[in-house]
């Protein structure tokens, strides 16, 4: 067995100060990004920022990046099962044409006793 097989790939400590510096800086943006009153944009942006944030940590700091395909396959696989799940909850929650309105607390007035 191989040095390289023993201890798998090893990264420059450089490599792990310059991601940590972007992910401070990237939250620095994301904090900036908060305060400022970007519309609709707003949680876009934040959601790419933090995107951005996740795909650094998962390639360097978890080692995806120098992992073999069945590894990566893993990875990609949960972010395919994140996607369903999130489309069908948003199927359920973008197709609802009702908002029930709600009543005061004076509606269980009636009720309370029946609970105590």
């Amino acid at each position: 067995m191989s040095d390289h097989e023993q201890h798998g790939h090893i990264v420059p400590v450089q490599t792990y100060v310059a991601i940590f510096l972007a992910l401070i800086v990237l939250t620095g943006v994301t904090t900036g990004v908060a305060y400022i009153d970007l519309g609709a944009v707003n949680t876009v942006a934040a959601l790419v920022i933090a995107v951005v944030k996740m795909l650094l940590v998962v390639l360097f700091f978890m080692h995806v990046k120098y992992s073999p395909g069945l590894t990566r396959l893993v990875i990609i696989a949960g972010f395919f099962w994140l996607a369903i799940l999130v489309a069908l909850t948003l199927s359920d929650e973008l197709t609802r044409n009702w908002s029930p309105a709600p009543g005061p607390w004076s509606v269980l007035l009636p009720f309370l006793p029946k609970f105590f």
